[in-house]
């Protein structure tokens, strides 16, 4: 495919994107969407509808139980953000607009080439079935010098997914440990941003955050393959240049 320099692939008719909250719609504070949603992503702040994308598993239980019909989901797959904040949509906003990009010395070093080491822990491999949907030859993810290598030590950073098992942890802080320095944190995954359906459960970390410092949250139950590498992307600063075609810089 030649996206990011073309239109991106068409996404299937039930794809589920960035949730659409109308505000105006939502008056009755009846909290159906609160007491139907299974991890806890909905909230109503002032009788208005946030949702915590971070938690959400894209279910849509709560656009079904809405009476007014306030929630949709558009086709929006640009999910990925930096800070977990950016991760909350609210009111009638749509995919926000902003600078995802790590900072300039950073991509610096990493722009040209990213190796990750991705380590699954405790995921369903749902996540990382979409994520491995990259290497294949129509995603052809190492025409951006995006590559998963087999050892931390020939990486740059980590790709999680899960979400974080107490048996996982101690092999997840090791693997970031042989890591060198400078060294990023991807997480992939409702698992891996907060716990998704194993939220607040004893045998798990409730993600990764509160482990190791994170550089992009992907969100999603799991994301499309098109919202992973669009959070690669933009982290590298790459997909924002209209020029780009797919092909590394020269220079």
């Amino acid at each position: 495919m030649k996206y990011p320099g073309e239109p991106p692939p068409k996404l299937p008719d039930r794809f589920r994107g960035h949730p659409v909250l109308d505000a105006d719609k939502c008056r009755n504070g009846c909290h159906a969407c609160v007491a139907c949603c299974p991890t806890g992503a909905m909230a109503l702040h002032d009788n208005q509808p946030v949702i915590d994308m971070g938690k959400c598993l894209f279910c849509a239980d709560c656009a079904h139980a809405c009476p007014e019909q306030a929630i949709t989901f558009s086709a929006g797959y640009q999910l990925a953000a930096r800070r977990r904040e950016d991760l909350l949509a609210a009111g009638d906003s749509s995919a926000q607009s902003r600078d995802d990009a790590l900072d300039q010395d950073m991509r610096k070093l990493f722009g040209r080439s990213l190796k990750l080491r991705q380590v699954s822990a405790g995921g369903c491999n749902a996540c990382e079935a979409d994520t491995n949907v990259l290497n294949t030859l129509a995603w052809d993810l190492s025409r951006f010098g995006i590559q998963f290598v087999a050892s931390p030590r020939h990486a740059d950073g980590l790709l999680v997914t899960g979400p974080v098992t107490q048996n996982m942890k101690a092999a997840l802080l090791k693997t970031y440990a042989a890591v060198p320095s400078p060294k990023i944190v991807v997480v992939v995954g409702a698992c891996a941003i907060s716990g998704g359906p194993y939220i607040n459960h004893e045998e798990t970390c409730n993600g990764v955050a509160d482990i190791l410092p994170v550089n992009l949250y992907i969100p999603g139950c799991p994301p499309h393959p098109l919202t992973i590498l669009d959070g690669l992307l933009r982290l590298l600063g790459k997909s924002a240049r209209p020029d780009f075609t797919g092909s590394l810089p020269r220079t």
